[in-house]
């Protein structure tokens, strides 16, 4: 099965995220540029780009969406160092979340909206292997909080050759 790979929407400044999210992350390069002519927002500049080796896309499509937390980035990092160095680099203009602390599910773990106002989790994992730097997070709350299972086994009915690997629920309260 091919990934998925996410496309983000900026208004005017893809390209200043990208080249920023390319210096955070080792194994990042630029794949290639385009511009798709015409749109409502004039010639769109559209960039492919991959993060720690996963694929990303990013345009500057206008000001017709903006980012909100229900879907973020989740980074796992084996140092607590690369935690900080990421957490600063993201709090330069950016929103915090969650403090940079220890939590139940994690020994340090931050939740932060960066200058751009894409939000990223970011966590130390110490025991188990890292099979994927950074994963999309989607983000279930208010009308439809508690139906983040109902909506991973509705994804995997539709995407041929895809499953849910992995369940974990909160506490009550």
């Amino acid at each position: 099965m091919k990934n998925i790979v996410p496309h983000l929407w900026f208004d005017q400044e893809a390209k200043e995220a990208v080249t920023f999210y390319m210096s955070l992350f080792e194994d990042s390069r630029m794949l290639r540029d385009i511009v798709i002519e015409d749109t409502p927002s004039g010639d769109a500049p559209l960039h492919y780009f991959t993060l720690a080796g996963q694929e990303f896309a990013a345009i500057s499509g206008g000001p017709y969406f903006k980012f909100n937390p229900s879907v973020s980035f989740m980074v796992q990092c084996k140092e607590k160092e690369e935690v900080d160095r990421l957490w600063n680099a993201f709090a330069e203009g950016g929103e915090v979340l969650m403090e940079l602390n220890s939590y139940p599910f994690s020994p340090y773990y931050g939740w932060i909206q960066d200058r751009f106002g894409l939000s990223w989790q970011l966590s130390l994992v110490e025991a188990e292997p890292i099979s994927q730097k950074i994963m999309p997070c989607l983000l279930f709350a208010k009308d439809v909080c508690g139906k983040a299972e109902e909506a991973a086994n509705f994804y995997t009915s539709v995407f041929p050759e895809s499953s849910v690997d992995f369940v974990s629920f909160y506490q009550e309260g």
